[in-house]
């Protein structure tokens, strides 16, 4: 039996999809953690500069 024979079948297909899904899943989460900390740093950055534009600190 070769390799590719394995996934010649409706089971092995189904194999194919599901490992498919997974790796999309675990980049997914990947690039999401890395979105979440920019979209944490951008509000603390924008904090900031709320708070010092009350006090009278215009920076930009």
């Amino acid at each position: 039996m070769q390799f590719g024979e394995f996934f010649a079948g409706p089971l092995g297909q189904i194999l194919l999809v599901l490992i498919a899904i997974a790796i999309v899943i675990v980049v997914g989460r990947m690039v999401l953690k890395i979105a979440w900390r920019l979209v944490t740093i951008a509000a603390l950055i924008i904090a900031v500069l709320l708070l010092l534009s009350f006090f009278g600190i215009n920076v930009i």
